[in-house]
């Protein structure tokens, strides 16, 4: 009995009919996300195609954007995108990890989840309702309240240079900030959350502080994953569409001044995609949202190798 056992457990285990159609089902769900990322790419670069013939590598670089003269440039909605997404992250990521420090590390229990559930909560409000937001309350704010700060302290500068509009790219970067920060705080409360119990008591035990266990045995074992939530937040504040349609003025120009409207590339396209007369029109729009798409890749996949950077030089995965 004993000898035939162990010659059972010896055998190779059979590949059940059902273990093998849920791999297959799973192979087939990991394939279709590949094909429909392939799909995409496809339809955008033949839409995009007669864009692509005409303009070429120039359309990178050129700023015109003058429908009624074919003419089209892609730079000033790609400045727009890039700097406004920076600006927002330039506000968000401090806060951001700010608050999931405090929700993971030094609140009260009774505290924790009424805050963490109305930063989660700020995550499900709609885009349309933090650009009427923007446009009652935040352009006022700006206009009267924050730029003549800004203009009477840092005036020197040439970001804060210009007449006080409200709506531009520093109301945008603050409308992304607001919309991006519950990411970069859900995700990071989590990872911290998933540190092992046992690295904190360790360097409370050799006599680290709170804050220096926090820097020296959480944040460390946590650094991917709360790249991660920053790059997700990126990836969130550059496909961002109606929000800053409705605060950041709508006008294709390059301006070093933060006071001074601009234009996005989901923007643009959601704004004139309906009104184009003309097949270079609409083939210059899709170029405009192959561009989006090909930088949005880009910088998930510079993302990914930056994590797997920090795997391998010391950052844990929590």
């Amino acid at each position: 009995m004993a000898s035939e056992a162990v010659k059972t457990i010896g055998r190779p285990v059979p590949i059940r009919t059902g273990d093998r159609a849920f791999s297959l089902l799973l192979a087939t769900a990991a394939g279709g996300v590949l094909l429909l990322m392939a799909a995409m790419l496809v339809t955008l670069l033949m839409g995009a195609w007669p864009a692509i013939r005409r303009f070429g590598w120039a359309f990178f670089v050129t700023s015109t954007w003058d429908p009624v003269a074919e003419e089209f440039g892609a730079l000033p909605f790609i400045y727009g995108t890039l700097v406004s997404s920076a600006l927002a992250l330039l506000m968000a990521i401090p806060l951001g990890l700010g608050t999931a420090i405090f929700l993971s590390e030094l609140a009260p229990e009774w505290i924790r989840f009424p805050v963490g559930f109305l930063v989660e909560l700020l995550a499900a409000v709609p885009s349309v309702v933090f650009g009427l937001w923007g446009i009652f309350v935040l352009v006022p704010c700006v206009r009267t309240g924050l730029t003549p700060l800004l203009k009477s302290t840092l005036g020197f500068l040439p970001l804060f240079q210009g007449p006080p509009l409200g709506i531009g790219m520093l109301t945008a970067g603050v409308i992304l900030a607001m919309m991006v920060v519950p990411f970069i705080v859900a995700v990071s409360t989590e990872v911290m959350r998933a540190v092992p119990m046992s690295q904190r008591e360790a360097a409370i035990a050799l006599g680290a502080t709170r804050w220096e266990m926090i820097r020296t045995a959480v944040l460390p074992s946590a650094r991917s994953g709360i790249l991660g939530a920053i790059f997700l937040a990126m990836a969130r504040a550059l496909g961002e569409t109606m929000a800053v349609t409705m605060v950041i003025g709508n006008v294709p120009q390059i301006k070093t001044s933060l006071l001074a409207p601009a234009y996005t590339i989901p923007a643009v396209i959601a704004n004139e995609f309906t009104e184009a007369t003309s097949d270079l029109y609409v083939a210059a729009l899709i170029y405009l949202a192959l561009v989006l798409f090909l930088v949005t890749v880009v910088i998930n996949i510079f993302a990914r190798l930056l994590v797997e950077r920090v795997k391998g030089t010391g950052g844990k995965e929590a």
